[in-house]
């Protein structure tokens, strides 16, 4: 069985203002596991997985990000993970 997932895009300014720091730092302290990157388009990707409470404030926080970024959107979907290590990380 597995745990439950988030997986999310943002959008706006959210590269090159230490968003993917921001975000394993939060995720982190959620005790949730998974990874962040930057993508070629100028977007952020997330893929975490835990306690759905902590997913959700997760989210919450993915809608604002640290205070140099501006997001636009974030595009979420839920699911089930088995498959992602211990920790969170920061790649790409």
């Amino acid at each position: 069985m597995g745990q439950a997932s988030l997986h999310a895009i943002v959008h706006g300014r959210v590269q090159g203002v230490n968003f993917r720091h921001y975000t394993a730092r939060e995720a982190e302290r959620l005790a949730l596991r998974g990874w962040v990157r930057n993508l070629p388009d100028g977007t952020v990707e997330v893929e975490a997985a835990g306690d759905a409470a902590s997913l959700d404030a997760l989210l919450r926080w993915l809608h604002h990000g640290p205070p140099a970024a501006r997001v636009d959107r974030v595009e979420a979907t839920r699911g089930l993970r088995t498959d992602l290590p211990p920790g969170f990380h920061i790649t790409g």
